[in-house]
């Protein structure tokens, strides 16, 4: 029960940027639709008045705007990144970048490690192998197991669009 409850928990914990990235999309969209509904309304206006050059010159321009919109929102996150990095030689940034694998890989080489030293020893001192199995993939392994996989796998499925 434990093994499943740290999994589901894990797992969402990898989906907690998406959940915040959602609540920001959503008010986003909710100015978006107001921005819209303002242009609708113009947009009646000007057909009604007979305008409908100056409704496709209104259009362009509101391309223009949200072209305009995401390249500054794009520039935005580009020197977000230059700030973090400010004063920092490359090999800095770059063991920077490589601490999560590092740690990772660094964590799940001790667990292979220990795991089958372990199954050695306990097969070569005599012992029987269901019962080194047992010790060896107990519960609490099993727990610990399961919650880094379905962390690191719920980042990648919340990660994707």
């Amino acid at each position: 029960m434990l093994t499943l409850f740290s999994t589901i928990i894990s797992f969402l914990t990898g989906g907690l940027p998406k959940l915040l990235d959602f609540f920001q999309d959503r008010s986003d969209k909710k100015h978006e639709l107001a921005m819209t509904e303002i242009q609708f309304r113009q947009q009646l206006e000007l057909q009604k008045a007979g305008y409908l050059a100056q409704k496709e010159l209104e259009e362009v321009k509101l391309e223009e705007v949200e072209l305009q919109t995401m390249v500054q929102e794009r520039q935005a996150m580009y020197q977000h990144d230059v700030e973090i990095g400010r004063g920092a030689s490359r090999w800095v940034i770059n063991l920077r970048a490589m601490v999560r694998p590092t740690i990772t890989f660094g964590l799940f080489t001790i667990f292979l490690f220990v795991e089958l030293f372990g199954c050695y020893y306990a097969v070569r001192s005599g012992s029987e192998f269901e019962l080194v199995l047992k010790m060896l993939w107990n519960h609490d392994t099993q727990t610990i197991w399961a919650s880094i996989v379905a962390f690191w796998f719920g980042t990648q499925a919340f990660s994707k669009r």
